[in-house]
């Protein structure tokens, strides 16, 4: 038995985030049909995140075990055949059997992208946030630090969670501009339901005014969601890079 390490990249746009859901399709559904249509079997599927409705991926992770004669780059080029144009297998590779996608990672990267400019863009809307007002980057990139280090993110959770452990090792944040597209990217051991949103809507309410210079800080450690920012919309978000 074999277990492959396969990597995928997907736009999100079109599902309900990654796990297999009753009344949704999702990107773990349509990638096992694909994986039943190649290996001739529903096999089990382990990814290593969720992701939520509308949220996409550079770089997916997930495992499968199969005894299957096929080469990497056969399988690479199997599922590619059977899935849809918005999910794309771009490696795999065999892995020890006590290899984990999601806890044998030691961390993970996430990327926001805010489309800031004064008219909308018909080509971003479904990969951005397009948001009007003026954004001072190099300001945002100086309070996001305060993220940085070992924190109880639970003012930073969507109440819909039950993980009682929310405390998370943020390693870093940095704000900058590719013309009119402001990047927040974060990297950290673990991510909590909807806490890199929470932590974008954030740093715009200090970009607004909403939450005074320097009180980030004060924020993160009073454990309060009233006191943090909107959750931004999903469609700006993505998953970057897992490291392991």
């Amino acid at each position: 038995m074999r277990r492959l390490l396969i990597t995928i990249q997907y736009d999100g746009t079109a599902y309900h985030g990654w796990q297999v859901q009753k009344n949704a399709l999702s990107v773990q559904e349509v990638f096992q049909d694909a994986v039943e249509k190649v290996f001739l079997k529903r096999l089990d599927v382990h990814g290593c995140s969720r992701t939520d409705t509308g949220v996409h991926a550079n770089m997916y992770c997930l495992t499968l075990d199969t005894d299957m004669d096929i080469s990497d780059e056969g399988v690479i080029m199997a599922l590619n055949t059977k899935l849809p144009d918005d999910i794309a297998v771009i490696d795999c590779k065999e892995v020890a059997p006590d290899f984990h996608p999601r806890y044998s990672c030691k961390s993970k990267e996430y990327v926001y992208k805010l489309y800031n400019a004064k008219r909308p863009n018909a080509f971003l809307s479904k990969y951005t946030l397009h948001y009007r007002r003026d954004i001072d980057e190099k300001y945002l990139d100086r309070e996001a630090k305060a993220f940085i280090g070992t924190h109880d993110f639970s003012g930073f959770c969507s109440a819909k969670t039950d993980i009682t452990d929310t405390v998370r090792n943020v390693y870093a944040f940095d704000v900058w501009r590719e013309g009119d597209i402001v990047y927040f990217r974060v990297e950290a051991d673990g991510f909590l339901y909807n806490m890199v949103r929470i932590m974008v809507g954030t740093l715009l309410f200090i970009s607004e005014g909403k939450i005074k210079e320097g009180e980030l800080a004060d924020i993160i450690e009073s454990k309060d969601r009233k006191r943090a920012g909107k959750t931004a919309k999903p469609q700006g978000l993505y998953l970057n890079r897992v490291i392991y």
